[in-house]
């Protein structure tokens, strides 16, 4: 789920922890990530991850937090996606990714491909969407 703070503009001065715009992954019946993009004070943004996981014991979540700022943005991301191809290329070459796009679906029901944005190598990162 993928939204847009519309609100953001009127509550600047107020809430600055508000997030612009955020994008929820479930991943299992435990754990959910989020991606979410935030302000700071001198209007510059920035990016948090957060993975959040139910505990067993009880009906509480443990949180884990990450920070990824501008100046890192595209080193992240080439990081990120050179890992993510080495299991795929390396580790595992006959393992189905594809086969776990059902949980990805998007409004129109149509299945989001992030294999194709990964792996197209005329792409630069500046060109991939996020």
């Amino acid at each position: 789920m993928a939204y847009e703070n519309k609100n953001f503009a009127e509550n600047r001065g107020e809430n600055r922890n508000e997030s612009l715009f955020s994008k929820r992954i479930k991943a299992g019946k435990r754990r959910t990530y989020f991606f979410d993009v935030r302000s700071t004070r001198g209007n510059d943004y920035f990016i948090t991850i957060t993975e959040s996981k139910k505990r067993f014991d009880d009906n509480g979540y443990d949180r884990h937090k990450m920070f990824i700022y501008k100046e890192d943005f595209n080193k992240f991301l080439i990081a990120l996606s050179e890992t993510i191809n080495f299991v795929k290329t390396e580790l595992m070459p006959d393992f189905d990714f594809d086969a776990f796009n059902h949980d990805q679906e998007n409004e129109e029901g149509m299945v989001a491909s992030i294999d194709n944005e990964i792996n197209n190598d005329s792409a630069g990162v500046d060109d991939w969407k996020i």
